[in-house]
């Protein structure tokens, strides 16, 4: 019988690169990808902790997995990423019908594990923290990702340790891979057919390998001639170095997004979270990236309602949002996360807690509005990365990650092309393809 493993992935980029670096393991023992759930004898679920009520969403997919097999064979149920780290043997307790539950730091082991479990019919639970194993094993399997926009992890793990967050639980401490092997990676995916990297990190900017940083990272990428953009998320503003803060100066291929979470527009709330920066030193690095490339936009993460929030602290967030004008935010009540320090802080009344989510939201996307209403009529580059669902218009990227829909055709595909802006709406742009190329790019 052929082996064919389901991957569905919740959350975060870091977890898609994660899923597809799975994949690519667990080829060599057999296994190849379907899309399709009826046919699989392997169901992995790569789950994420940090949006509201993660976990019952996992026991709610396994539910619908159990319910779909109910009259055919069971498939191998595995359960991967950070809620089952946190949860761990609790899972397997809860739901006899996962079999094996693999933290994040464990990849490296899965193809073990899987065979071990098909031996003996024992479940297991593998979530030691092992990162140092983990890239030295991902290190010589080929990334096989081919997508137009491609994903690369370059640092794992969280030292900040904010009191809302249960990364650092969930993913252990900060670790920055070798530098020569991102290089290696960025090289195999540019060969795929990888026209921009997005390197990811849980504190992507805090990337510190012997002497290489990330602005040495994005230098060396640069040179890698079929790479043609550059992006990194998500950053954390302690770590916005004056040496990433002058690539931007001179950089060909670095995107002028910054995505950088600020959180809140309060000094109180942000020492509560212990986010370990303040308002003005948000401001000193937004400053600095304006006074060296003009061109730079900004996006960021609130969390609104924060315990101990009052109305002067969410009117100084709402403040900070008026001058910087990011051009895309994601904005959440706050939830606390078990184990975390704030789980324990009193929360604010809901009805004020969600009356304030609307106001920011009201702003951060009429900032949105705006911002993508400047764009039309304007001539902007475009990468383009597929056909829409119709399959009559093509979808890309501005350099502000803003999506866009194109007309086209199929040889557009993994090219920048100039396009003129015809409309827009809150999230995304509409245009046509531009031949005249002396026309001024936005």
């Amino acid at each position: 019988m052929n082996k064919k493993i389901f991957i569905k992935t919740f959350g975060c980029q870091m977890n898609e690169y994660d899923s597809n670096r799975i994949f690519d393991t667990v080829q060599k023992i057999g296994f190849d990808r379907t899309e399709n759930l009826n046919e699989a004898t392997c169901y992995l679920l790569n789950t994420c902790h940090i949006r509201d009520k993660a976990k019952e969403k996992v026991y709610h997919e396994i539910g619908r997995v159990k319910k779909n097999f109910r009259k055919k064979i069971k498939p191998l149920v595995i359960v991967t990423g950070c809620v089952a780290q946190a949860e761990n043997q609790e899972m397997l307790k809860r739901e006899p019908y996962i079999d094996l539950v693999i933290g994040p730091q464990a990849y490296h082991k899965i193809n073990h594990k899987i065979e071990e479990y098909l031996d003996k019919q024992k479940k297991i639970e593998e979530t030691e923290f092992d990162a140092v194993s983990k890239f030295n094993y991902f290190k010589d399997i080929k990334n096989s990702s081919n997508k137009v926009s491609s994903f690369l992890t370059i640092q794992e793990g969280c030292d900040k340790f904010c009191y809302f967050c249960v990364v650092p639980f969930t993913r252990g401490p900060e670790y920055s891979r070798p530098f020569n092997e991102i290089i290696n990676e960025a090289k195999i995916l540019a060969d795929n057919g990888a026209k921009e990297i997005i390197f990811l990190g849980q504190n992507v900017n805090a990337y510190k390998n012997e002497n290489y940083s990330l602005a040495d990272l994005i230098l060396e990428v640069e040179k890698i001639p079929k790479i043609e953009r550059i992006r990194y998320t998500t950053s954390h503003p302690r770590d916005m170095s004056d040496d990433l803060i002058d690539v931007y100066g001179v950089t060909k291929k670095l995107m002028p997004l910054v995505h950088l979470p600020i959180q809140s527009g309060s000094d109180k709330i942000l020492k509560s979270m212990n986010r370990k920066h303040t308002v003005k030193d948000y401001l000193v690095v937004y400053e600095k990236l304006k006074k060296i490339n003009e061109s730079v936009e900004f996006s960021s993460d609130f969390i609104v309602a924060y315990p101990g929030e009052e109305d002067e602290d969410f009117n100084e967030t709402i403040e900070i949002i008026k001058k910087i004008k990011f051009i895309n935010s994601y904005s959440f009540i706050f939830s606390p996360r078990p184990g975390t320090r704030a789980s324990n802080y009193e929360l604010i009344d809901k009805k004020v807690s969600s009356k304030r989510l609307d106001i920011i939201q009201k702003h951060l996307f009429q900032n949105q509005i705006n911002k993508n209403k400047s764009f039309e009529n304007k001539i902007m580059n475009v990468l383009v990365e597929n056909l829409t669902e119709d399959k009559i218009n093509f979808f890309g990227r501005s350099e502000y990650m803003t999506p866009v829909i194109l007309n086209g055709s199929e040889e557009n595909i993994g090219k920048v092309v100039p396009v003129k802006i015809t409309g827009s709406n809150k999230n995304t742009l509409f245009g046509k393809i531009e031949n005249n190329s002396n026309q001024k790019v936005a």
